[in-house]
């Protein structure tokens, strides 16, 4: 069965108590749906993932500290006895304030109250060789590539006698010096 944007999302019943639609199941997101969780309102939460993923300890994942598991959280699991939050895993396309509708790749969805919460992108400020040759780590797929990436080249390192020809694919350049950054690379240095 072909979904239209023009129909409604599957299995989102109607309901007489007012619908709050969240977009985004980041920390602020998850936290607004947990606490709206056992109230009246209908919570319908959306997301492109159907896990949380707890974004501060991916550089360990990228280190091999952490597996994946450890820092994604199926979004079922967390709200599967709690009746009045339905989670969707669902693209936002386009949103009609005058109507109050979410049109999303699913269908459509109506709401009294909408709250966005999609999260951030890594922001290059406009440095175009590190938007090229740089590797973001907002996410568990982009925090394993690293991973793999940093192992592979010190296998490949292991092989190479000639510590000058080594450096190059020892080095990690390490773009960001807040808190993530630092702790990246104090675990690169420890790896």
């Amino acid at each position: 069965m072909i979904l239209s944007e023009n129909f409604p999302v599957p299995n989102i019943p109607d309901t007489k108590h007012k619908r709050i639609v969240i977009v985004g199941a980041g920390f602020a997101g998850l936290k607004i749906a947990q606490k709206l969780g056992h109230t009246d309102y209908q919570v319908v939460l959306m997301d492109k993932n159907n896990y949380h993923q707890f974004q501060p300890l991916l550089y360990q994942v990228a280190t091999a500290a952490l597996s994946p598991s450890a820092v994604s959280f199926p979004l079922r699991r967390i709200f599967h006895q709690i009746d009045n939050v339905i989670f969707r895993m669902a693209v936002v396309k386009e949103i009609d304030k005058i109507n109050k509708i979410v049109h999303t790749n699913l269908g459509t969805v109506r709401y009294d109250i909408l709250i966005l919460s999609q999260g951030a992108n890594t922001n290059y400020f406009g440095n175009q060789n590190i938007q090229k040759f740089g590797v973001p780590m907002k996410s568990t797929s982009e925090a394993l590539y690293i991973r793999n990436k940093i192992i592979s080249n010190y296998e490949r390192a292991v092989n190479i006698a000639d510590v000058e020809e080594r450096k190059p694919i020892m080095n990690v350049v390490i773009v960001g010096g807040g808190a993530t950054g630092v702790e990246l690379a104090g675990s690169i240095a420890e790896l």
